[in-house]
């Protein structure tokens, strides 16, 4: 049977959902993984939960330990990933509160914690192929299941990973929609090379929490605002999850 990794960013920090909860402690060559990591069930799978900033968000995403992270993930011999994570909108047709189902990224951040080197083995065969770096299964499951359920989800997208915690200039922001940048955010770059240098199947079901800078009026700037789309978009968020798990223990 798989053994599916979650981590949980804004709006999911809560294991709540699995039965059979322990905490658990992870250290590898870069640390302790976390801050908060668990074990437990849903419908019978094998779930690990990694919380990526905290229960209480107290870690921004230029603190989090993504190698310890991953490399945690791999030990607990976690088949999957499926990270959940928030966005800002470069593109008019993706709005607040919409899912996107990523399939390509462009890494802006500056952080040394895409690389692993207990994995180059002799120095060599070190080059990694990025090409298409979230799993195409994963993606279908996550867009299949938004599609039964009725859920309007965007099934590719674009997201450009910068440093934290602070918001892209105004200049900034329209240089990345001329790239053809969809979304942009903190944490996805670091994890899906991370994901790719372990060999472990990556997808990321994110939520569009405000349009990015490049964007005028009409935009839930209000902090309150942003955490309202978040809450109210989980129980969306849980019930694509739900149907991906299901696809996901089918037999090949």
């Amino acid at each position: 049977m798989a053994k599916v990794a979650i981590i949980g960013g804004k709006g999911h920090e809560n294991p709540d959902y699995l039965t059979d909860l322990k905490e658990i402690t992870v250290d590898t060559l870069y640390g302790k993984a976390g801050p908060d990591l668990y074990c437990g069930k849903y419908n019978g799978l094998d779930i690990v939960h990694l919380t990526r900033h905290g229960r209480d968000q107290s870690i921004p995403p230029i603190q989090v330990n993504y190698r310890a992270n991953m490399i945690a993930l791999k030990k607990l011999n976690c088949d999957f990933i499926i990270s959940f994570c928030t966005c800002g909108s470069l593109q008019d047709e993706i709005c607040p509160g919409d899912v996107i189902i990523l399939d390509q990224f462009i890494d802006m951040t500056r952080q040394c914690q895409t690389g692993i080197d207990e994995e180059i083995k002799d120095h060599a065969g070190n080059y990694l192929a990025m090409a298409e770096p979230f799993s195409e299964d994963l993606r279908n499951h996550l867009i299949e299941s938004a599609i039964v359920q009725g859920i309007t989800v965007h099934t590719k997208g674009t997201v450009l990973s910068i440093d934290g915690q602070r918001s892209a200039s105004r200049a900034e922001s329209n240089l990345y929609r001329s790239w053809g940048a969809d979304v942009i955010n903190m944490t996805t770059a670091p994890e899906v090379i991370l994901a790719n240098n372990l060999n472990i199947p990556y997808a990321a079901l994110t939520l569009c929490t405000r349009y990015d800078s490049w964007r005028t009026g009409n935009n839930p700037d209000d902090l309150t605002d942003v955490q309202k789309i978040i809450a109210e978009s989980r129980h969306k968020a849980m019930k694509i999850l739900d149907y991906a798990f299901k696809r996901i223990e089918l037999p090949d």
